[in-house]
């Protein structure tokens, strides 16, 4: 999964109305060959009018990104904007909103579309796909759960000044200062957009406030919010995490001799006064609102088919994340279909194992198996270690071949760490962050691994090949690195593109050698693939059919082997975040059919490295736009067969 932050994970994340609509930091954009082909083979006209027409989007896209400063932050940008972090309000989603439908009556005036090249007008569909979307989505602010354990903006502030704050000199500490005290009112801005969605009878199910309420309350923990200052430095668990990290900003930048020891002893004082006076009275706030509301939830948790027009909010959230007209019943079906082939497929490998007994039983032998060091990590330190190190050399592997299956490569570099102690949770998801556009910033794989026994070694692979190489890292690094080509392209947001090229990795990495070798990791790999297919029936179980969070996790539990405790979290997530967890085997289904399509068309001059560039160097796209660029990319090299 990506991270919500980019805006998955992240965002894909509602709680991020803004940066879905300006800027979801989702990275890719058009490749060499798709620069190539049009700008070397149509009319100097079209050439210029696409030039044209590219300026006119890098300029709106500067005007996107104003209304985003956490974005700026995560792009590495420095300017005016630095210490703000945005207006969360309903009056701030009403701005954005009517830039947009400006942005789109200019495009439709100023440019022809039938003037431009076929790149630039790919890029004009991309533009006004993403303001329908955003239109569609609009009608809906209110059925969102702001406050909830899957993607909610009071984790994301914490990790927006912990992890994208760079601090180089004393005006990045003032601007740290002012995004703290910025932070307490962004909080209170969703408070009072919860309180609207409450008024129309939108509540979040019971689960949600149970965790959001224990993260509240550990990041209202540690000093200077209560406690005493502790004696030692180094001693970071008595301290609150965000004034450990701007403390330690302090520190170094006082070691390199660019603060004197009266502005440290300022910017000390001014952090704690930020955090004791405008984040601790925010976090008081949303957790008096949390208590109040809380009565209200959902129990038992079902999908928002219960809500307000929650069957019409329903059908936007599976049109904007599968970018399809697929309706519920038709994934449904599509997912029953896919269960049933990969549990034959998984059947094959148990009798490679030796296993004999049901697929049932064979599922419940892996879940059981928690203290088999074939199967789980020690819930150690040790065994946490172990898995970051085993998950780095299998990328470590896949990053010394990249060249036999791709012609574009990313230039910035891939870390595997553990999730940060305060948004840890037992069985979560594995997620990715994007690197930065000049690499300086690495593409992040985060593995959650508070409990070793939910992170399973014999899924350690497909995880790693998901998120990292040659999943989303690809992907997004690539794109954010390309050059020549509208900005907004790089950053454009569709969930079952991103998403399916992830699990179409898992599988991609099947061809590279040296990877899947025990046979328990090729289970592990079908279990993943299986578990996407589980998601098309359970999450249309849950927001169409009436599924109740029982029902939902008893058909996964009983079609899967993973663990009880990582099904659990997942199930809860797909309740919070609607048709999501659709995206990734509707995309990965489509990427797998133009690939076949591709290689029977092509026969002995298919090419799967150039067939990979163009999926990477189109950039995110609607699923019908991905396969006509396929396609037209098919029909040259058909013409270049037939003329040569």
């Amino acid at each position: 999964m990506l991270s919500v932050f980019i805006g998955v994970e992240v965002w894909q994340q509602r709680s991020l109305r803004v940066a879905l609509v300006c800027l979801a930091v989702l990275a890719a954009g058009c490749g060499e060959e798709a620069v190539q082909s049009s700008t070397a083979t149509e009319a100097e006209p079209a050439v210029t009018e696409t030039q044209r027409l590219n300026a006119w989007f890098d300029e709106r896209y500067e005007e996107g990104l104003a209304f985003s400063p956490i974005s700026k932050a995560f792009l590495g940008i420095k300017d005016e904007d630095y210490g703000r972090i945005g207006d969360f309000s309903e009056q701030g989603l009403d701005e954005v909103l009517a830039w947009r439908i400006r942005t789109a009556e200019a495009l439709r005036t100023q440019f022809e579309y039938a003037a431009l090249t076929e790149a630039g007008q790919e890029s004009y569909e991309v533009w006004l796909a993403q303001h329908e979307m955003a239109l569609a989505a609009d009608q809906f602010r209110r059925h969102e759960y702001l406050f909830n354990q899957f993607s909610s903006i009071h984790r994301r502030l914490p990790l927006l000044l912990i992890a994208w704050h760079d601090v180089d000199n004393l005006q990045d500490l003032e601007h740290y200062v002012s995004r703290i005290r910025a932070s307490a009112v962004v909080l209170h801005q969703l408070i009072e957009r919860a309180r609207l969605a409450a008024e129309g009878g939108v509540h979040a199910p019971y689960f949600a406030f149970e965790v959001v309420l224990a993260e509240t309350q550990r990041l209202s923990q540690g000093w200077p919010l209560n406690g005493e200052e502790p004696s030692v430095a180094a001693d970071a668990t008595a301290l609150n995490p965000i004034w450990a990290d701007f403390a330690s900003e302090v520190e170094r930048l006082s070691a390199a001799g660019k603060l004197t020891a009266a502005q440290v002893d300022a910017m000390r004082a001014e952090g704690i006064a930020a955090l004791r006076d405008s984040w601790a009275p925010a976090l008081s706030a949303l957790t008096e609102w949390l208590n109040e509301d809380r009565a209200n939830a959902m129990q038992p948790a079902t999908g928002v088919g219960s809500l307000p027009d929650g069957a019409d909010y329903y059908r936007e959230r599976l049109a904007f994340h599968t970018t399809t007209s697929l309706s519920a019943d038709e994934i449904h079906a599509i997912g029953l279909a896919n269960v049933t082939r990969l549990h034959q497929d998984i059947d094959a490998v148990q009798a490679q194992v030796g296993y004999e007994g049901s697929l049932q039983d064979f599922f419940a032998h892996l879940r059981n198996a928690k203290d088999d060091p074939r199967f789980y990590f020690p819930n150690t330190d040790a065994g946490r270690q172990g898995y970051l190190d085993e998950s780095t050399a299998l990328l470590d592997n896949i990053k010394r071949q990249l060249p036999q299956f791709f012609g574009l490569q990313p230039k910035a570099d891939l870390e595997v760490r553990r999730v940060e102690a305060f948004r840890e949770q037992a069985g979560a998801a594995q997620h990715y962050n994007v690197s930065s556009a000049d690499g300086s910033r690495p593409g992040i794989y985060y593995a959650h691994l508070l409990d070793m026994q939910a992170m399973p070694r014999y899924q350690m692979e497909s995880v790693a090949y998901h998120e990292g190489l040659p999943g989303h890292h690809m992907q997004l690094a690539i794109a954010a690195e390309l050059q020549g080509v509208p900005e907004f392209r790089k950053r454009a947001f569709m969930t079952a593109y991103t998403e399916g090229w992830g699990l179409y990795a898992e599988g991609l990495a099947k061809e590279v050698p040296g990877t899947y070798v025990d046979p328990y990791s090729e289970v592990g790999r079908l279990g993943a693939e299986l578990w996407r297919a589980i998601r098309l029936v359970v999450d249309t179980g849950l927001h169409a059919q009436g599924w109740t969070e029982q029902q939902a996790i008893d058909y996964m539990a009983a079609n899967s082997g993973n663990d009880l405790a990582q099904i659990r979290s997942e199930i809860r997530r797909y309740i919070v975040a609607p048709g999501q967890a659709t995206a990734y085997m509707i995309g990965n289904l489509k990427i797998r059919e133009l690939r076949a399509v591709a290689a029977d068309r092509l026969q002995a001059d298919f090419d799967l490295r150039a067939f990979h560039d163009v999926i990477l160097g189109t950039g995110p796209l609607p699923l019908n736009l991905l396969e006509r660029k396929v396609l037209r990319w098919i029909e040259r090299h058909e013409q270049a067969q037939v003329s040569g």
